[in-house]
């Protein structure tokens, strides 16, 4: 099982970026997802999770109204739409996957049972 994450880059504070999480191997069609991030220096911290259908999301205080989590169980994915990005923004953001079948969106990260090798975003200000 992969998930492979992309769309990370260089951006000016205010902008915008937009990463995707492909995963293969197996379907998580009926499995929660999520977006961790893990600035330099600090351990890994959740930053939003979906659940199965998309009906249930979570979010990071610092991230609420800023960034928004969708997916695509068509295409096996997950997506985190990142506006007006801050310094504090930046770090290496990993998607992750739970393994079980299940109705709920997670914030832990002992919830998830598969991450992707993370995607680098830096913030300039």
């Amino acid at each position: 099982v992969q998930l492979q994450a992309s769309g990370g880059g260089l951006v000016q504070a205010g902008g915008s970026l937009r990463l995707s999480c492909a995963a293969s191997g197996r379907t998580f069609s009926s499995n929660a997802m999520g977006w961790f991030r893990q600035a330099p220096g600090k351990g890994r911290e959740f930053v939003a999770g979906i659940n199965w259908s998309g009906g249930t999301t979570y979010y990071a205080d610092s991230v609420k109204g800023r960034f928004t989590i969708s997916r695509d169980n068509a295409k096996n994915s997950v997506y985190l739409q990142m506006n007006s990005l801050k310094p504090e923004d930046t770090g290496v953001y990993y998607c992750a996957a739970v393994g079980a079948d299940s109705a709920y969106a997670y914030v832990e990260e002992l919830s998830y049972d598969y991450w992707g090798q993370g995607t680098l975003v830096t913030v300039s200000s």
